[in-house]
């Protein structure tokens, strides 16, 4: 990730939010292959040397916003079941991580990521996201799976499908995956 390590506040907080404006702006404008250091400072309102300070390069910035992107601006939503809730979870993850955005801002968050705190904090996203399906689950009574299985058996096999054999990946795929992590005992199909 970027090379500070907590939220910034105050005028750190401001120029972070101001810089990462201008790349998602300046993406839109002019498209990832233009942008540069001094374009992003130019639009931002800040030094290139303050983009160099505190991200390092360009790629690191790039990876940084990457990672704000990829957060989820919302809980999961609540369907009543753990069947329901990890289904309706799984769809829309596969949904926003599939689309050409998400594939973009998941290859420049890894890009940057020369420590692979990037990769953890978006594993770190989904787990939590799978935490909270799985303790309202629970809190209704119903067995779960832990966390590290539905990452294993859900969010692995969805992602290595996103990143390198996209075909065949739809819905149905992932509401198969979500079965079988429901059912242990059901043999797997393809």
């Amino acid at each position: 990730m970027s090379r500070q390590m907590v939220r910034p506040g105050g005028r750190s907080a401001r120029v972070q939010a101001s810089v990462h404006a201008a790349v998602r702006e300046l993406m839109s404008e002019v498209g990832r292959d233009a942008l540069t250091v001094p374009l992003v400072a130019q639009h931002a309102g800040v030094t290139p040397s303050t983009i160099y300070r505190r991200w390092g390069n360009l790629q690191e910035l790039l990876s940084d916003v990457a990672v704000e992107r990829l957060r989820p601006d919302t809980a999961p939503e609540a369907h009543g079941t753990l069947a329901s809730d990890l289904t309706a979870w799984a769809e829309q993850f596969l949904d926003e991580m599939a689309s050409p955005a998400g594939r973009a801002y998941t290859r420049d968050a890894l890009l940057g990521d020369p420590d692979g705190s990037n990769a953890d904090q978006c594993s770190a996203y989904a787990a939590d996201q799978i935490n909270l399906i799985l303790g309202r689950a629970a809190e209704r009574g119903e067995k779960t799976p832990g966390v590290e299985t539905v990452i294993d058996r859900v969010v692995a096999p969805l992602m290595y499908r996103i990143l390198f054999r996209p075909d065949r990946l739809d819905a149905a795929y992932a509401r198969r995956l979500v079965a079988e992590v429901l059912q242990p005992d059901r043999p797997m199909t393809r």
